[in-house]
């Protein structure tokens, strides 16, 4: 799954960046979600779109998405959680995890939220903050179902073994991950 997450190009360029994106995606086979513009993701026909908890309230954007289309949700506490739940997200964000460059500042709720949750969230769970090739095992056995990264792969001088990397550990830790 791809996320684009960019908070300062302007509308035009934005559109023309969520079309490429989209259409990469699809020729790769994987998903295409936006980051906080429900309006965006319908337009460019994106596989769904991500909401915080300063966005269109979640309950709102599942309304407005077309059928099939998927919702996710960035949470902080348990309340955030359920309530991402109850609004009808398809897999719910939880984090900050360890501290990040990409929110600096963030509150950090760790992977004990993960196992907090875990037991009253059905959907899947996405660690989201600071997660790297050193630290996923531990979300992903404190209850994670997947991660969010950005620099640990982003920033990588060879992106695709540092996804090779998280692929190994994810899979290694899923043996013995809460669920």
């Amino acid at each position: 799954m791809v996320q684009l997450r960019e908070k300062s190009l302007p509308p035009i360029e934005l559109h023309s960046l969520a079309k490429e994106l989209r259409g990469r995606c699809r020729e790769a086979g994987c998903l295409f979600i936006v980051n906080d513009r429900v309006d965006l993701a319908l337009a460019v026909e994106a596989d769904g779109v991500h909401v915080g908890q300063d966005d269109l309230p979640a309950r709102e954007a599942r309304r407005l998405l077309r059928p099939g289309m998927l919702l996710g949700v960035s949470t902080h506490d348990e309340d955030q959680a359920r309530r991402a739940r109850d609004d009808g997200a398809d897999y719910i964000a939880v984090g900050s995890m360890f501290p990040t460059g990409s929110k600096p500042g963030f509150r950090l709720v760790g992977p004990e939220l993960l196992r907090r949750v875990r037991p009253d969230i059905a959907v899947p769970l996405v660690a989201i903050g600071g997660i790297t090739v050193d630290n996923v095992a531990e979300v992903i056995r404190a209850g994670a179902d997947a991660v969010a990264v950005i620099s640990a792969v982003c920033a990588a001088s060879d992106p695709t073994a540092a996804t090779r990397s998280f692929m190994e550990r994810i899979r290694g830790a899923g043996e013995g991950a809460t669920r």
